[in-house]
């Protein structure tokens, strides 16, 4: 059986939690345990020549500051090693390995990069280090470019080279075959290695099936403590150790990793917590970029069965990059379930028109004016608008619904006896028969805007459609930074905070074109401003 190897990548992969920014005594901490624990390579960072020398932090500009770093420290029987982000580091960053502390250094690229990557690699090589090829995103590789890749990688003759699972994608069944033919064609004396990521729950599983196989070749396995890192984080190195200990006769110390855990990683999970979750689990189901499931879920307009349709009409060529305009557009398209509305716009029309209306959005003034709202309404009885919320002890009249996460939540309300009309989006599915009135979605957004399906506009929009020249509102407070802007938290949008400005520029800009049109009373504070027509 070829030699096993096992990588400890906590200190550089556990980096992209927070900014690398480990501080200088849990970076010599943890760097202890770990070659107390007896791994075969510690990883310590990255070398970035991007960035400054920062003793608090495990990226660097040049290996000579991972030499004031770490250069001094006992690692024991374990290698050091780091890892350049091919294009981000030249050669002139790095001294010749006998002038270094590094034993050796990993080099991740992109597929389209391969040929140059493997060139600096071979650089690398000359200079004395160990050198690891990363195959970042291998899954993305066709067989006849994985073809290519070993020919490449025979060329040069590294250390190692290894499957990067970026995406989390791979199962055992997917790895063996990479594998396979990976270890087919490669020289017998260059290892394999392989990096996993969690989103299937499968990164130890897939680990042990590689260590299982290729029997006559080295094989390296990566891992970090707790299985810190991006995304849903890594194979934990705990877990791939104990195995590595019970079915290849290693020795690591686990309590060594087991203490490293307990006092300093698990205070680093409390504060930003990585693993297993919804979010990524959706990503690798559709195989793509985990940033179009946080574009999609940030809408909070999208059931996760509407998310996993609109990804799936994502071409297969963008699927792995970050094309926000398509998704966008997309998600557009998918929304305007287009309906024939005239019948219920002369009916909507008949029924509300000469009535006072009031609209009562989510912020918290609905509970903080509550008593004033129930004033208004016993004096001017209007009818009662709520959109995508049914206010405690405020009656309803009709609700105004554009989203199917907030519908879902409403559901059981909505099924009482007493519950309000529903004025539904053609985007919104009743989860049996149909809304009392259905409106085309398409027609009330506006494409051109950052936020196209603000609900409130969309209801303004409506009004005018419907020839009505005045409106109440209540509960619409504008968004801030800095503050909770709902007022039930579990309403709140991610992406408010950031965007607040934005939001209510957008409100303000509507309400000054339409004010011809429409006439906006606020019977609560709002930090929209009040139009008079």
């Amino acid at each position: 059986m070829g030699e096993r190897y096992l990588l400890d990548c906590t200190l550089r992969d556990g980096g992209y939690l927070n900014d690398w920014a480990f501080g200088h005594e849990t970076m010599a901490y943890l760097f202890s345990r770990q070659a107390a624990s007896g791994v075969d390579f510690i990883e310590v960072g990255f070398l970035d020549e991007r960035r400054t020398f920062d003793p608090e932090r495990t990226i660097q500009p040049d290996t000579a500051c991972f030499d004031r770093l770490f250069g001094g420290f006992d690692r024991g029987k374990s290698r050091v090693v780091a890892m350049i982000d091919y294009g981000t580091c030249g050669i002139g960053q790095v001294a010749p390995a006998a002038e270094s502390c590094l034993d050796g250094i990993r080099v991740i690229f992109k597929k389209h990069n391969r040929r140059p990557a493997l060139e600096f690699c071979r650089q690398l090589k000359d200079l004395g280090y160990l050198v690891f090829t990363q195959a970042v995103s291998i899954t993305s590789y066709t067989d006849e470019e994985l073809g290519d890749l070993i020919r490449l990688v025979n060329d040069v003759k590294p250390f190692a080279v290894s499957m990067v699972d970026t995406y989390g994608l791979l199962d055992p069944a997917g790895v063996t075959r990479i594998l396979e033919i990976i270890d087919r064609d490669l020289d017998p004396g260059i290892a394999i290695g392989y990096h996993a990521h969690n989103n299937f729950q499968l990164g130890y599983s897939n680990s042990v099936s590689v260590l299982n196989r290729c029997q006559g070749r080295a094989v390296l396995c990566d891992g970090s403590l707790y299985g810190m890192g991006k995304s849903a984080g890594n194979a934990p190195i705990e877990l791939i150790a104990l195995y590595m200990n019970s079915h290849f006769g290693k020795s690591y110390d686990v309590l060594q990793m087991q203490e490293a855990i307990s006092t300093v990683v698990m205070d680093l999970y409390a504060e930003k917590p990585w693993g297993y979750q919804l979010f990524y689990y959706i990503a690798a189901a559709n195989r793509c970029h985990p940033d179009y499931v946080s574009y999609l879920m940030n809408k909070r307009t999208l059931s996760v069965s509407a998310i996993n349709e609109i990804l799936a009409l994502l071409p297969e060529e963008e699927k792995l990059n970050k094309n926000v305009k398509l998704l966008e557009k997309l998600y557009l398209d998918y929304q305007q379930s287009h309906c024939d509305d005239e019948e219920v716009l002369e009916e909507l029309s008949r029924m509300l028109s000469g009535r006072k209306i009031l609209l009562i959005g989510p912020g918290k003034t609905v509970k903080d004016r509550k008593e004033e709202i129930l004033a208004f309404i016993r004096a001017e009885s209007p009818e009662v608008l709520p959109v995508n919320h049914l206010p405690e002890g405020i009656p309803a009249d009709l609700l105004f619904l554009t989203n199917s996460r907030r519908y879902s939540r409403l559901a059981p309300a909505l099924s009482a006896d007493r519950a309000p009309r529903i004025i539904a989006t053609s985007n919104v599915t009743k989860t049996g028969g149909r809304f009392d009135y259905v409106l085309d979605y398409g027609a009330l957004t506006d494409p051109s805007a950052e936020f196209p399906d603000n609900s409130l506009l969309m209801l303004l929009r409506l009004l005018i459609r419907l020839g009505i020249g005045e409106a109440y509102l209540a509960g619409f407070d504008g968004y801030t930074p800095y503050d909770i802007n709902f007022y039930d938290g579990r309403m709140a949008y991610s992406f408010v905070r950031e965007k607040a400005e934005t939001l209510n520029r957008q409100v303000k800009a509507f309400l000054a074109a339409h004010e011809g049109e429409l006439r906006v009373r606020f019977i609560t504070p709002s930090r929209y401003p009040e139009t008079e027509g």
